[in-house]
């Protein structure tokens, strides 16, 4: 079986024109400054080093808006890419930005250098969720770079957010149906966390936001995957990535963060699915195996869950 490696290289903020009301990039990353030029080609011998074939790999400049970066540096990051294409040790260069920094001229550009993957920072579909949150572009900046990017062959990929400022489960629900309308290769769920140092903090404090409970967002995510699995769009995360001052003990003050998100939303939906078979008169529920820790839960809450609302004891069994 052929293994999927990104190799990630952070650029925090370089190339972003404001700060969202959410938004502390460098706590995101984990990364007090961008990479300079040296370091990104070491990053990338230290990964490759790791890496065990058959393998596909990409080189993933993360974490800020690559397309906003002065464009000549932009071109000295993706030769320093290009270098390992070329030898054959990666297979292509994936890079995040934001929907309104895609251009016929940009792409151009990202095409000649090797780049196949380009994921925007779509969040939302609400145009008055995205000027709450101080986003900068609209709704519609996201269709039109979608379509660019398709007509261009990219791999593209979307990255929402849930439970932002100004926003609930049914705007959440409709942005996902918009997204999923759209028809990208891939998307990323993120639940909105509150880090500190950010103006969704003060927010916070002030009670002017009240972030969703984790069952909430976990309940939320789990209809986004039901949306997107129906359009047949791969779900490459749910949940910020864990690092040193994303967790539960670093900089985050409140929301939705559990370091196993993922797992929690796969989880819901297995006992959603659990609880239509215990209604049918099932009390042995078969799982493929590779579902079966996540079809009884953690601390075999779906388990409890089933026990408590019908007063049934099932049996799940991986096959």
């Amino acid at each position: 079986m052929m293994r999927h490696y990104n190799i990630p290289i952070f650029v925090p903020h370089k190339g972003c024109p404001n700060d969202c009301v959410f938004c502390n990039q460098k706590k995101i990353t984990g990364e007090r400054e961008s990479k300079n030029l040296a370091e990104t080609e070491v990053v990338i011998k230290e990964a490759l080093s790791t890496m065990k074939r058959p393998y596909y790999a990409e080189i993933a400049f993360f974490g800020g808006s690559f397309t906003g970066i002065d464009i000549s540096l932009q071109k000295k990051y993706l030769e320093i890419a290009e270098k390992f294409i070329r030898s054959g040790e990666v297979d292509g260069i994936r890079l995040s930005t934001r929907p309104d920094y895609i251009s016929a001229e940009i792409l151009d550009m990202l095409k000649n250098h090797g780049v196949t993957a380009v994921e925007l920072g779509a969040q939302s579909m609400d145009d008055e969720v995205l000027t709450k949150n101080r986003r900068g572009h609209r709704a519609e900046d996201t269709v039109k770079a979608v379509k660019l990017l398709k007509e261009y062959g990219f791999e593209t990929g979307l990255q929402m957010m849930t439970g932002m400022y100004g926003s609930d489960s049914e705007k959440d629900i409709l942005s996902g149906r918009k997204i999923a309308g759209l028809s990208p290769d891939t998307v990323r769920i993120y639940p909105t966390v509150v880090l500190g140092d950010t103006m969704l903090e003060a927010l916070y404090l002030s009670g002017e936001y009240v972030p969703p409970t984790l069952d909430e967002s976990v309940e939320v995510c789990a209809a986004l995957y039901r949306i997107f699995d129906e359009k047949g769009i791969k779900i490459i995360r749910a949940g910020l990535q864990s690092t040193d001052t994303i967790c539960e003990k670093g900089s985050i003050v409140a929301g939705a963060y559990h370091s196993a998100f993922g797992e929690l939303v796969r989880s819901r939906i297995l006992r959603d699915e659990i609880e239509e078979k215990v209604k049918s008169g099932e009390k042995t529920i078969d799982v493929d195996k590779k579902q079966l820790s996540a079809a009884i839960g953690q601390k075999k809450s779906n388990v409890k869950y089933i026990k408590e609302k019908y007063g049934i004891d099932i049996e799940v069994k991986g096959i």
